[in-house]
């Protein structure tokens, strides 16, 4: 599931009519509903949305030869030569570019996709980004120098104490004009009918077949294009088309027994 249920902000919008007329407060309402609709429509990736997790570092596997005696072990088999010719197990954790034998890369991951790093405070010390930590795609936070991430902490110690550690980081892909266009007329649209503004953007009608002075018009039935997580609004739909063409309802995961989430304070 996403890390949030909605989108954290509405997402800014060019009006595509005037505005002027229309009270605050409700074009603010149909703003957060357009960008609801469209975040969810579109598979729940955008941001950007601030979040602080206290993780911690998964346990590489050992580096000592692999034993074949009965009980004993050395982890899951991820094999490899060393310089020295002797077969060990590689790093889970990564390595450093000059070879596998030499060491573990210090990293965590940080669930995203990741926008970009707030803070990092390790046992009180802000760090500074660059010079003593980077974050890799897809979301992994590796430490530059200094002692390597904590491999446990004291959830029941307040951020800053000594032995934790905090990441404030925004997740979520960046809205770019396209999306910007798409949720502008969104919002016009809801204005027009349900109640507001004077903008030209007109409501669905439930009505799919009229007849008039002789002339018949026959309008698509929307509940069919709302089943197929469409709007029937050109620039909301070809966006959507777009960006989400196999109409995903969340971002594909991967998740393993073996793997600690992040965790997240949410109340106080």
């Amino acid at each position: 599931m996403p890390l949030q249920v909605g989108p954290c902000d509405p997402w800014p919008i060019e009006p595509c009519c005037d505005v002027d007329e229309v009270d605050p407060a409700d074009l603010e309402r149909w703003q957060r509903v357009a960008s609801s609709i469209l975040w969810a429509l579109s598979g729940r990736r955008w941001g950007p949305c601030p979040i602080t997790v206290r993780p911690c570092r998964r346990a590489c596997l050992e580096t000592a030869p692999i034993s074949f005696q009965a009980g004993v072990g050395t982890g899951p088999w991820v094999p490899y030569i060393g310089t020295d010719g002797a077969w060990r197990n590689a790093s889970v954790c990564g390595c450093r570019p000059s070879d596998c034998s030499c060491g573990e890369l210090c990293e965590i991951y940080l669930p995203g996709p990741v926008y970009d790093v707030v803070e990092v405070n390790d046992g009180g010390q802000i760090l500074t980004p660059g010079l003593e930590y980077r974050v890799d795609a897809p979301g992994r936070l590796v430490r530059l120098g200094g002692p390597c991430w904590p491999t446990c902490q004291d959830m029941a110690e307040p951020e800053g104490a000594p032995g934790t550690l905090t990441v404030t980081y925004r997740w979520g892909l960046p809205l770019d004009a396209a999306a910007i266009a798409a949720v502008s007329e969104l919002t016009c649209h809801l204005l027009k009918g349900c109640g507001g503004g004077t903008c030209g953007c007109k409501a669905n009608r439930n009505v799919t077949r009229m007849t008039r002075q002789g002339v018949e018009m026959e309008r698509q039935d929307p509940t069919l294009l709302y089943a197929e997580g469409l709007t029937g609004l050109s620039t909301v739909d070809m966006w959507l088309m777009a960006v989400n063409p196999n109409r995903l309802a969340a971002p594909s995961r991967v998740y393993s027994p073996d793997f600690k989430r992040p965790r997240v304070t949410t109340w106080p």
